[in-house]
């Protein structure tokens, strides 16, 4: 919680003046039983109604100031919390920003959300009630003790011996409850995973007829957080009914004692009203107290959840900027790559170099590390050991903007974003003409539909490309890969949705438009990569066979039952 205070400095006001305002309302209700066994004793005891009614119009006055106070406290603390709770999101989502992907992956997106939203509302709230009720409660527990001690010390211990039973009740349910409110969020997280997967695979869940599995699932994960939350209400469900309880056996006590007292003239029934008043202030705020305390233990429980996230450090910063016209363009030296809590390395000893302008294959079975390569490029992870080239530059080493801004990425999934054709093409360059645009779009093979689209540029595309086929959005995501001419474009399995004839003229046009960009082409497929200038053929992390087509057909066993178990005729016309 500390790290978190930082985003509390511009309302150093409201958490001073917010408490204040709190504790004047508390003193106000403090006065108001004094008042009443005043009007008790003086003035309904001598049938005097001037004095009733003005000191009725004291306590009127009281409450109007009371809650002039209490809401000018409420407007400071919503200012003081809501401006924290803004911050704080501003500051996380920024960070999160930041992170390399092995920060991401440490943590997870699903859980990541739920913490960028319901764990920062809940810290929110704890700001808000700690302003409005962290002085206000304890402030009146012990004003209400002093008050009722200066009336009456012996009947004050009636007090003494309540008020330790509700703080036992208090700590057994916080004992109880305290871990089950960060094993209920850990639940969280599972179910926003699924809710998160269970949508984006939507159409997949339908093609499989999936809907009742997934469906049974959601329920399991939502039924196991019902169940904690249930266990969670039944042991604080306690709280209310037996401080209560005490409460009211306590103010039986106190009229029992206190009409004794008052038989043998030691104790006024004013004061014996006020008593009961008092009682009743200090065991309520108790209660207040408890619920406090939960809202806090909640608050803290999701702050260390928040502080996890900003404790991931941000991505590595280098000052170098690869050079464009190194001869040298890409270039691995021994590297070898593991995933964070993987037990074995997704690469092994991997070496190549590929020269400006030049054609790079990658090759390999499902799982081989073939994304792994395509992911150390622009820097996505860090070798564990050996070095990465760009440019004639270690990677680590690189301002990573500068270097991304020389990199067109190609996902194997093609992700599109809600907009115009025109709005997902300036990702690259935000002043991008709509001549390059268009030269990107020709180029990616992607022009000719776009230009057939009814608005165009300006034609929208829905939430993740959905009005799109697969391969007009993996056109479109090349495409917006060739903005502003990348000295390396790496297409990691981009092209699968293209037909034979459709991935011929790309890698044509790619030669012809783009004569000194690097092309790092990730296929399945060997005729896609017939003419690279070297093709490394990944299996199992390790590099079993670099070379030409040529070469490989000869020398690598891998490579050659690739290729006869894709060539046919229709492939064998198409290269």
């Amino acid at each position: 919680m500390k790290k978190l205070l930082r985003f509390l400095t511009n309302y150093k006001k409201e958490l001073v003046f917010g408490p204040f305002f709190k504790l004047l309302e508390a003193i106000f209700e403090l006065i108001v039983p004094v008042v009443m066994a005043k009007i008790i004793d003086n003035g309904i005891a001598n049938n005097d109604s001037g004095y009733i009614f003005r000191m009725s119009g004291l306590i009127v006055l009281l409450g109007v100031f009371g809650l002039g106070f209490a809401l000018t406290c409420q407007y400071l603390a919503a200012r003081c919390a809501y401006g924290f709770g803004t911050e704080l999101r501003e500051a996380l989502y920024k960070h999160i920003n930041t992170l390399s992907f092995s920060g991401i992956d440490k943590i997870g997106t699903s859980s990541i959300v739920n913490r960028l939203t319901n764990d920062t509302n809940t810290v929110q709230n704890g700001v808000n009630m700690f302003i409005r009720l962290a002085v206000r409660a304890p402030f009146l527990i012990i004003g209400a003790a002093v008050m009722a001690v200066s009336i009456d010390v012996k009947l004050s211990m009636i007090f003494f011996v309540a008020a330790p039973l509700i703080s036992a009740v208090i700590f057994f349910i916080m004992r109880k409850t305290v871990p089950m409110y960060k094993t209920n969020q850990q639940k969280l997280d599972h179910a926003a995973m699924l809710t998160s997967e269970n949508l984006e695979g939507a159409r997949v869940i339908r093609a499989f007829s999936r809907q009742q599995e997934e469906i049974d699932e959601f329920n399991s994960a939502v039924d196991e957080i019902e169940k904690c939350s249930i266990a969670v209400g039944k042991i604080s469900a306690i709280l209310n009914p037996v401080s209560f309880m005490i409460m009211n056996l306590g103010i039986v006590a106190i009229l029992w004692f206190g009409g004794k007292r008052i038989n043998i003239g030691d104790l006024t029934q004013g004061e014996l009203t006020a008593f009961t008043n008092y009682m009743t202030q200090i065991l309520l705020a108790l209660i207040v107290f408890a619920n406090l305390i939960i809202i806090f233990t909640k608050a803290f429980a999701s702050a260390n959840r928040i502080s996890e996230v900003f404790d991931i450090p941000s991505e590595e910063k280098g000052s170098l900027v690869p050079d464009s016209s190194s001869e040298r363009m890409i270039e691995f030296r021994g590297v070898r790559f593991a995933y964070d809590n993987s037990g074995d390395d997704a690469l092994h000893n991997i070496s190549f170099s590929i020269g400006r302008g030049e054609m790079l294959g990658i090759i390999g079975g499902t799982g081989s590390g073939k994304s792994t390569i395509a992911s150390l490029i622009p820097c996505f992870y860090r070798a564990t050991e050996g070095c990465v080239l760009v440019g004639g530059q270690d990677v680590n080493d690189c301002d990573p903007e500068k270097l991304r801004q020389k990199i067109g990425y190609v996902p194997q999934k093609a992700v599109l974003f809600s907009g115009t054709v025109r709005d997902n093409m300036k990702w690259r360059n935000q002043d991008a003409s709509d001549e390059e645009i268009i030269n990107a779009l020709k180029t990616a093979q992607a022009w000719e539909f776009v230009e057939k689209m009814p608005n165009g540029l300006d034609s929208v595309i829905s939430q993740g490309g959905k009005n799109l086929s697969g391969g007009q959005k993996q056109r479109i995501s090349i495409a917006r890969a060739l903005v502003g001419d990348p000295d390396i474009v790496i297409l990691d399995d981009s092209t699968s949705a293209l037909d034979y004839s459709t991935d011929l003229a790309l890698r044509k046009a790619l030669k012809t438009d783009l004569p000194d960009t690097t092309v790092v082409m990730i296929s399945q497929r060997t005729t896609s990569l017939k003419d690279a200038e070297l093709i490394v053929v990944v299996d199992d992390g390790k590099a079993v066979g670099t070379g030409t087509h040529s070469e490989l057909i000869d020398s690598c066993e891998v490579y050659r039952e690739i290729y006869k178990s894709q060539m046919n005729e229709k492939e064998e016309s198409a290269s």
